[in-house]
């Protein structure tokens, strides 16, 4: 479960924030203008967040996610995804 601190992790102006409840998080990077949708299911363990990522909507505005990985924290999350738009925007040189 997101508690209202690991919310606070969310900058407004680095991320269009589209939806937020206590399981799940929608945000666009600004930057890159891909979307990004965090899952706690407290499952296995409390505290693991799923992140899936889309480059973009189709035409009909739906996003279709595909799963990018895991993290710990929302935080943590929230880091893993400005990293991928270093990587994005730098010409992905990884």
């Amino acid at each position: 479960m997101f508690s209202n601190e690991d919310l606070k992790c969310l900058d407004p102006e680095y991320f269009n924030i589209i939806t937020t409840d206590a399981y799940d998080v929608t945000i666009m990077s600004r930057n890159t203008g891909h979307y990004w949708y965090l899952h706690n299911p407290e499952y296995p363990e409390q505290g693991t967040v799923i992140i899936f990522h889309s480059h973009h909507a189709d035409k009909s505005g739906r996003v279709k996610y595909h799963l990018h990985g895991r993290a710990n924290t929302l935080r943590k999350a929230v880091r893993s995804i400005r990293g991928h738009d270093r990587w994005q925007m730098n010409g992905r040189k990884w």
